[in-house]
Formats: C-alpha cells, structure tokens, sequence
C-alpha cells in the first residue's frame, strides 16, 4: 500500500505548527511507522532543530529538485528511531526553487518505501503552502484558541478549498483549560464552530514543550506530559484508530462576542 502525504499547516506563524509535525513524526515512528519528514519551509527551516538534527544536515530539498542529491543522500535518519528521516529545507534560498509539481514528484517517489510523509508547510498563503498543499492526502491545521490565529486559520481553510483540497482536521494548541473552564479562552467546541471543521486534537498549554524542542526531544517521548498524551492521541487518530477525546470541551462562553468577526463560508 502506498504511504500517505500529511501536511501540516497553519494560518500564521508561532502557534506551534513545527512543534506539532516533530511530535507527530516521533509519535508515527514509535508506532513503528516508517516515517520520512519533509521541511518545506524554505529559508526558514526549523523543524530539523526540534528534532536535534541540525548538525547532520549535508544536502537538502533544493538539492534534490534541482538534481544535485540523490532523495537518500538528502534523508537524516534519526538515531533514537532507524524507521523516522528527515528531508531538510534550504536555509539560503527563496520559495520559487520549488514547485509544486516537484513536490508531488518526490512525495510519490516516497510513498513506495514509508508509511507515512509528513510535510511541515510555511504559514501563511505564498508559493510555499502551495507547494506543501500538492501532494497532500491529509491536511492538518494548527492554530491557538486566540480570535487572531483563528481567524488566520480561517483564511487557510478557504485556500484548501480553492485547492481542491480537504477537508482539512484541526489541531487546537496551547489551551489553557482553567481559562476555557472560566470562559475567558475560547474551548474547542467554539473554534471547530466558528472554522467548521472536525477537530483531530486539543494540546494543553505546558512550558515542557519548548524546552523539550529546545532539546531534540519532543513531548510525545515524554509519558508524564499532558501535551505529550494529547500529541499521542492524535498519532493514534492518523492511523484511523477511534481515540476519545479527554472531556475539556466545554464552550466557553465567547463565540457570541467572536462570530461577527468571522464572514461565513
């Protein structure tokens, strides 16, 4: 069986969308997954260093489209999981070294060899999400349950569409629950309300997370994190298992305030 493209995206920077692909890459391989990561954020590459593999990198995306490298000479094998690779971004070149097309090519050249590619895409709406949409089976999007973020998801979710892509599921992260239990933060029922979309995952708000990027060690690895259980939970949903979600979803009482900011789709 061929493997399949997830991308991840998000309507804006900041909100954890290479936090979230480094976590579910981890999650898919200690499933024993074969899992190969794509940073497509060129110029901007990161998720190598969430993944501690920063000092490994000696050929990356460019060089394999623009034929410099072999796919395999470009691909980091991580050490902890002999099944999770990491395909870098070029940190000196612009968006337009890609194409679309040349995403889909390379994305159907790895379906033949792992389970799953996860491509973490650029925020916002340039060439780069576009080339990060092409070869996408599914799309996850990520945003914070902050009315600016939301409504920037919102905008992305309409881009899918005129992708022909999608329907896309979503990742609610950095929630703080005690505020969403006062109605002073908006809950997941408000968001996938306002968005329209079904939710795949809601990451508690936990300073272990930084730290733990910082270090190469996403939370998913952690079995005492909350964060790390909830990024766990959405690997299991990837694989088409039923995962109930933890009962935190209670509105939170501000989508009346926060509707007439959102034009309806």
């Amino acid at each position: 069986m061929a493997g399949k493209v997830v991308t991840v995206t998000s309507g804006k920077g900041g909100v954890g969308k290479t936090t979230s692909t480094a976590n579910l890459g981890m999650g898919l391989a200690r499933l024993g997954k074969k899992v190969v990561m794509i940073d497509a954020d060129i110029g901007l590459r990161n998720l190598d260093i969430v993944m501690g593999l920063e000092n490994r990198i000696v050929y990356d995306l460019v060089d394999v489209v623009e034929g410099r490298a072999k796919v395999k000479q470009a691909m980091i094998r991580h050490k902890q999981f002999p099944d999770l690779y990491l395909i870098p971004a070029a940190q000196t070149r612009d968006k337009s070294a890609v194409s679309p097309s040349d995403m889909v090519q390379l994305c159907n050249e790895l379906r033949r060899e792992f389970d799953f590619i996860l491509i973490d895409s650029p925020a916002g709406i340039e060439r780069g999400f576009r080339n990060a949409m092409a070869p996408a089976d599914d799309i996850l999007i990520v945003t914070n349950p902050e009315v600016s973020a939301v409504r920037d998801a919102d905008r992305v979710i309409g881009l899918i569409e005129a992708e022909n892509k999608g329907p896309a599921r979503l990742i609610l992260n950095r929630v703080k629950i005690e505020l969403v239990r006062k109605g002073e933060m908006m809950s997941a029922d408000d968001v996938t309300d306002i968005l329209g979309i079904k939710l795949i995952g809601i990451v508690p708000d936990d300073e272990g997370v930084v730290s733990a990027s910082n270090s190469g060690e996403p939370v998913v690895l952690s079995d005492k994190s909350r964060s790390g259980q909830a990024y766990r939970d959405i690997v299991r949903r990837l694989t088409g298992e039923d995962v109930p979600f933890a009962p935190l979803e209670q509105s939170g009482g501000l989508l009346a305030k926060i509707g007439r900011l959102f034009g309806g789709r």
